[in-house]
């Protein structure tokens, strides 16, 4: 058995079609229901329906198996998990806005300040440039903090833009690309190696990833280079 973990939210929609084209029977998973843990017994799998910054950890800390999470959320918590898979749906922008009017203003003042739901990305992004950073940690509502005068700068995902124009902010630049992503925990990928293959090579077949994209190789990150993968065996 399988236990999967999903990405509740806009995302989980996109996520239960691509498992039912790639010949999954679901029953009564669906985006309707308030259950967070789907059983489907018959295929082989558990469904847990969760926030989408916590899928990593399910899966790094042996939870869930397998889990399907954004680019962006895995970027900014540089979990130990094996990536192998692009499945090319979800697409949207890490990006740094401004003010209209204020873009090039590069270095406002010896620090500049920045919001975002995105501390980590957000740090490593100006520190490469050289530039001074006071990080403002927000949950929601990112636009709002330049026009209140909290931020100079916001870092925020971008799908279509049309929420920074309306208000009135225009995109400096792209730090990364994010798509959804199929996350495996390490230990479950030698123990479960067969099941989760197979599973692999569906998605694969029905993926929308894009020409070119490349999926990871089996890597450490930085923090699971410093220990052993947690997992229970089950």
């Amino acid at each position: 058995m399988l236990t999967i973990a999903l990405s509740k939210g806009k995302m989980l929609d996109l996520t239960l079609d691509l498992f039912r084209r790639a010949g999954y029977a679901l029953g009564s998973l669906s985006t309707e229901s308030r259950r967070l843990v789907f059983p489907c017994p018959e295929i082989g799998m558990t469904f847990l329906i969760v926030r989408p910054t916590d899928v990593p950890t399910y899966v790094e800390y042996g939870a869930a198996d397998v889990g399907i999470v954004g680019k962006d959320v895995l970027m900014e918590q540089d979990s130990d998990v094996y990536e192998p898979l692009d499945l090319g749906f979800g697409a949207c922008r890490i990006a740094v806005a401004a003010l209209n009017g204020q873009a090039s203003r590069d270095r406002l003042s010896s620090k500049i300040r920045v919001a975002t739901k995105y501390p980590k990305i957000t740090e490593r992004y100006f520190n490469q440039r050289g530039m001074s950073v006071e990080i403002v940690k927000l949950y929601g509502s990112i636009e709002l903090a330049p026009l209140v005068g909290l931020a100079d700068r916001i870092v925020d995902l971008v799908e279509t833009g049309n929420t920074l124009k309306a208000h009135h902010l225009v995109e400096v630049e792209c730090i990364a690309q994010s798509t959804a992503r199929l996350v495996v925990n390490r230990a479950s990928l030698k123990l479960k190696h067969a099941v989760i293959t197979v599973l692999i090579k569906k998605l694969r077949a029905v993926s929308r990833t894009p020409t070119g994209s490349r999926t990871s190789a089996p890597r450490k990150s930085s923090r699971g280079a410093r220990r052993t993968v947690r997992r229970t065996r089950r």
